[in-house]
């Protein structure tokens, strides 16, 4: 890869999905720069880098766009072709890693979000109990090894690796501590955040807890 190229991320600091694109592009040595939006005012270059959501992440490599974290981590294996590899190179274990991508950002982020906001306690408990109906699979699939990825870290644990800091978040909130109920889960979250790679793209869960707080103040939430 030529040293000139350009890479900037537009990113948010609490989100999952800028700290997996921040992991990847730290697992692959990528320099860059990194422009932290105000969230919710969205920047006129955010606007103009993607229309179509108007959301983060988004990489710009060389000036071009790249959008949605899970295309932008497969973008970036793909162009700095050279170890470490984070996509599985067997067509089915690369199509089984994306079938848990998506099971992970439209099951496991939407019922994660429940436990933020809910109008009755009762509703809280339901988000909990999906929320670990979902962790649950994950552990299954995770089973055995290390990293999803085998012995070394793949794409699916820098997917999920974005949640790691939340998953910490949980428990100091006193809702309910998923990874001391999932000990296998809980093994790869500790060994994934004694990775540089991951440690220092992740947010501080402490930084996390109050966000939360407030998102739950405002809306008058806070039920316990």
């Amino acid at each position: 890869m030529s040293g000139g190229d350009e890479w900037i991320l537009l990113d948010f600091w609490s989100s999952m999905f800028g700290s997996r694109v921040r992991i990847a592009l730290a697992e692959k040595g990528i320099v860059y720069e990194r422009r932290e939006e105000e969230f919710p005012k969205k920047s006129e270059v955010l606007l103009e880098m993607n229309p179509t959501y108007r959301k983060i992440p988004v990489l710009i490599h060389n000036g071009k766009p790249i959008c949605e974290s899970w295309n932008i981590v497969q973008y970036i294996d793909e162009v700095c072709c050279f170890t470490p590899f984070l996509l599985p190179t067997d067509p089915y274990d690369r199509a089984k890693a994306n079938f848990w991508a998506h099971f992970i950002d439209h099951k496991l982020h939407p019922v994660s979000m429940k436990t933020m906001r809910y109008e009755t306690k009762a509703q809280l408990e339901e988000a909990e109990k999906e929320m670990v109906e979902c962790v649950k699979l994950l552990q299954g699939e995770l089973g055995e090894k290390p990293y999803f990825g085998g012995e070394r870290v793949g794409y699916l644990d820098v997917i999920l690796g974005g949640f790691c800091s939340w998953f910490c978040a949980y428990k100091e909130l006193g809702s309910f501590s998923i990874l001391d109920e999932f000990p296998k889960l809980k093994a790869w979250t500790h060994r994934c955040m004694q990775r540089h790679t991951f440690s220092a793209s992740l947010p501080d869960p402490d930084k996390l807890c109050h966000l939360v707080r407030r998102i739950r103040n405002r809306n008058a939430l806070d039920l316990q």
